[in-house]
């Protein structure tokens, strides 16, 4: 049962909650297991003559978890003229302490088997999902062995494994069995050939549409994911093992060399979907523009506020915003790095600048926006300066640790944002009011 089929109120309590944990699931299901259908159980030897293998990739889908897209395998039977999807990316919430391990890290994965696989096919195709299918040309011992290795993947005490969102998902499970089913040729080919991009720029090749968690994600995300990778390391995503399949030969036991893949066919092209880029946007550009737009929204609120009220206290709650925007992504990450196996997240530099600490400027821009007592609003605007000119060095330190010590994290993205509005709201007010009272003194002195 793919998503489409849950609940409404299911649906919309996932996509508030999970999104914000889940950095880059390839593909989630409910998890109410199918019972399975004896017929599809080994009988004999030689059963592999009559079994077709067949990878099934799937597109991108609506829900931020779906944007990796999936991937399956499908065993047809032509003895008992069933056929089956084996899906690797199955979570149910009805596992015990479902929530507490997700936030933590350890989230179960399941294997399930759905009969017939049409039934996941029309789910994809109603939800606007592209599909293509590869047919694997394999000996028939070969085709026999991972079909007893899917089935007994299946099976109660086997099918729950610890999800991993780069090195154990249902991509990389596929990936492993097509190098089961090319006796160690397809992981030979790819294990050390250098990979087109890093982990993260993959990840940026499917958020570059949305801003916000284009931005959220590359923050949350450490250095971990900034390294050279392989080819291998690069089949985390399920269109990147439908990229390298069709290019494969092996030698099977007999010596015989094969093409792996003996035919594609589309099943379902996605319409007004956006694509998946070839190669990854710059960073840097998008968060400078929302950098210097925060930055002169700040000035504009700060120089008219002294003349209108209103606008004075509008730009007390607006640093508010901040803060309690800021702070929240800094309290996410500084949970996630110190508190769960979200080892993605370790060692992330972004925490010197945007932490918890933060969040003090919510209550003092509130202060600031509300008190009649102007001796309150210029406490309230003195630690404002202090806060956000502690995030503006911050940003600088971390930018000369990333150029001068090799500490090597792209977070450009995330300076990019910073740094303008922070330096406003560190010195713009100050120096203003520096000058009126110079400017008064003068006056003064004058007469």
């Amino acid at each position: 049962m793919n998503s489409g089929a849950l609940p409404r109120k299911i649906r919309g309590f996932r996509t508030l909650f999970l999104p914000g944990l889940l950095l880059l699931s390839p593909a989630l299901f409910s998890a109410e297991l199918p019972a399975r259908d004896p017929a599809l159980n080994p009988a004999s030897a030689g059963r592999g003559n009559y079994l077709t293998l067949k990878v099934a990739v799937i597109g991108p889908g609506d829900e931020l978890y779906f944007w990796w897209g999936h991937i399956g395998l499908i065993i047809e039977d032509a003895l008992s003229g069933q056929n089956g999807f084996y899906d690797w990316g199955v979570f149910s919430f009805e596992n015990k302490n479902f929530f507490l391990n997700f936030a933590l890290g350890r989230l179960l994965y399941s294997c399930n088997l759905t009969i017939p696989a049409r039934t996941t096919y029309e789910g994809y195709i109603r939800t606007n999902r592209d599909i293509t299918v590869y047919t694997l040309d394999l000996p028939p011992e070969l085709k026999e062995t991972i079909f007893r290795f899917a089935e007994n993947n299946i099976l109660p005490e086997n099918r729950d494994y610890l999800y991993h969102h780069f090195r154990d998902n249902c991509a990389t499970r596929i990936r492993d069995i097509i190098d089961m089913g090319t006796l160690g040729a397809f992981k030979l080919r790819y294990e050390n050939a250098p990979g087109r991009f890093t982990l993260r720029e993959h990840v940026r090749r499917h958020t570059w549409f949305s801003p916000f968690w284009d931005w959220s994600l590359n923050f949350w995300m450490g250095p971990g994911i900034d390294k050279p990778i392989t080819v291998w390391d690069e089949m985390f995503l399920p269109s990147e093992i439908g990229r390298r399949i069709r290019d494969v030969t092996y030698r099977d036991s007999a010596g015989i060399e094969r093409a792996l893949v003996s035919s594609v066919e589309v099943l379902n092209m996605s319409k007004d979907r956006p694509k998946v880029l070839e190669e990854p946007m710059p960073s840097w550009p998008r968060g400078l523009f929302g950098g210097l737009v925060l930055a002169a929204a700040a000035a504009l609120l700060w120089v008219l506020g002294k003349k209108n009220r209103i606008l004075g206290k509008i730009f007390g709650f607006y640093q508010g915003l901040l803060g309690f925007f800021f702070g929240v992504a800094g309290l996410i990450l500084f949970f996630m790095m110190f508190f769960t196996n979200h080892d993605y997240t370790f060692h992330n530099i972004n925490i010197i600048f945007v932490n918890p600490l933060i969040l003090a400027a919510l209550p003092l821009g509130i202060i600031y926006g509300t008190s009649r007592s102007e001796q309150k609003r210029l406490g309230a605007l003195r630690f404002l300066r202090i806060l956000w000119t502690y995030v503006f060095l911050g940003a600088l330190a971390a930018m000369a640790i990333n150029v001068l010590w090799g500490f090597y994290q792209q977070n450009q993205i995330t300076l990019a944002l910073i740094l303008p509005f922070t330096f406003v709201l560190s010195f713009f007010p100050h120096r203003i009011v520096s000058i009126r009272r110079r400017a008064k003194a003068v006056l003064s002195g004058g007469h």
